[in-house]
């Protein structure tokens, strides 16, 4: 007997508790499970660092810029300081420069590491999600070592950073690179070159380099679709001009080229710590500016004994000239840029942040129209989209 197919189109609500919607409400409009149109319903995790920023000093604002990617707060951090830097005019030794590449790069594969994790948990593969934040640790853990904090680190300063690098961190890096290149060939196995897991990422959620270049796609998910464009090399800043590093650029741009341009791009910083490790000069890690207001007894106590930093008292409400900034770092989500205004108070006139996850909220609900139901998971996964960071 024949069976008559009834279209049934209706909608659906995705979270905001879903376990495949993060802090996010996806209204979805189906057509059978067909996806005709998707509300992407942002803002739970809002936090107002912009409007909060004109009521907070330069230095007590760098706390607040790093909690909507706290995954990646090096990022937020070190772009902010940037534009800072702008504004009042203060050069960088090169020693800070290279330890800002090097605690990014760090920082950069733990997020990666996690975005792998949260798309495995996503697609039902769970070793990947126990791996993925697993292996995030190896690098939270040289972080914290770094920094003294394990995920928001305020490291980066105006002038330089806070911390040298130890003789015990540099071992911990080296034990780290050689233990992630072990793993890595692990993680082929079971989750890339996995069949079930090639099958709901390839040719899946496909956006072509002029669709990536319409929507504003940025960062890997724009280099998955085959457009070479990173801010490390477009517009080297720290130490990346002088490190040897290449872009991985895919040009299927569907889900699993995103996963991949992440998971060479964990490969590529592994390179790169190693070259810091060996090249980092020596040198002071704060500009001499502000280094020589540190009082003789605590630079003999802190620097010489434990290569810290201890504020200048500088730093407390530093009013810079009036003045504007536009800065951009390459963020493991994508280009990060900051707009500082200042009119010379002691206290930002304006602060404007746009962030690579943001953007992404126009590239997923244009992408995720006419996918079946089941491939919006892989969509949302494989973009590596991180509300808080769009939410700001």
């Amino acid at each position: 007997m024949a069976v008559d197919i009834v279209p049934v189109e209706g909608e659906l609500n995705v979270g905001p508790q879903h376990p495949g919607s993060g802090h996010m409400r996806i209204l979805v409009k189906l057509n059978g499970d067909i996806i005709e149109d998707v509300d992407l319903d942002v803002g739970y995790v809002h936090r107002a660092v912009e409007k909060l920023g004109e009521n907070r000093n330069y230095m007590h604002l760098i706390p607040l810029v790093e909690r909507p990617a706290i995954l990646d707060s090096i990022h937020m951090n070190l772009g902010y300081v940037m534009a800072v830097e702008k504004i009042i005019n203060v050069d960088v030794p090169e020693r800070a420069q290279y330890l800002r590449s090097f605690a990014a790069e760090v920082n950069r594969i733990a997020s990666h590491l996690y975005g792998l994790g949260i798309l495995g948990i996503f697609l039902g593969h769970s070793t990947a999600f126990m791996w993925g934040f697993g292996d995030r640790e190896v690098w939270v853990h040289i972080l914290e070592m770094l920094t003294g904090a394990r995920v928001t680190n305020s490291y980066i300063i105006p002038g330089g950073v806070r911390r040298d690098l130890t003789p015990a961190i540099i071992e911990e890096t080296k034990k780290a690179i050689t233990y992630m290149r072990k793993k890595l060939e692990d993680w082929r196995k079971i989750f890339l070159y996995n069949p079930t897991i090639r099958a709901r990422l390839e040719n899946v959620g496909v956006m072509t380099r002029e669709k990536a270049i319409e929507w504003g796609a940025v960062g890997p998910n724009l280099r998955a679709s085959g457009v070479y464009y990173d801010v490390r090399k477009i517009e080297p800043y720290a130490a990346y001009p002088k490190l040897d590093f290449e872009i991985p650029v895919y040009k299927e741009g569907d889900g699993y080229a995103r996963t991949m341009v992440r998971f060479e791009e964990v490969e590529q910083s592994l390179r790169m710590l190693e070259q810091i490790i060996k090249e980092i000069p020596e040198g002071n890690i704060l500009s001499d500016r502000f280094f020589k207001q540190i009082p003789p007894t605590r630079l003999k106590k802190w620097w010489e004994g434990y290569r810290r930093i201890v504020l200048p008292g500088y730093y407390a409400s530093f009013r810079p000239p009036k003045g504007e900034a536009v800065t951009r770092v390459e963020a493991a989500r994508g280009e990060l840029l900051y707009y500082v205004v200042s009119d010379g108070s002691a206290k930002p006139y304006r602060l404007r942040m746009v962030t690579p996850s943001y953007r992404l909220i126009n590239v997923m609900r244009n992408l995720a129209k006419g996918s079946r139901f089941a491939d919006l998971v892989s969509i949302y996964g494989s973009l590596d989209y991180f509300p808080p960071e769009a939410d700001r």
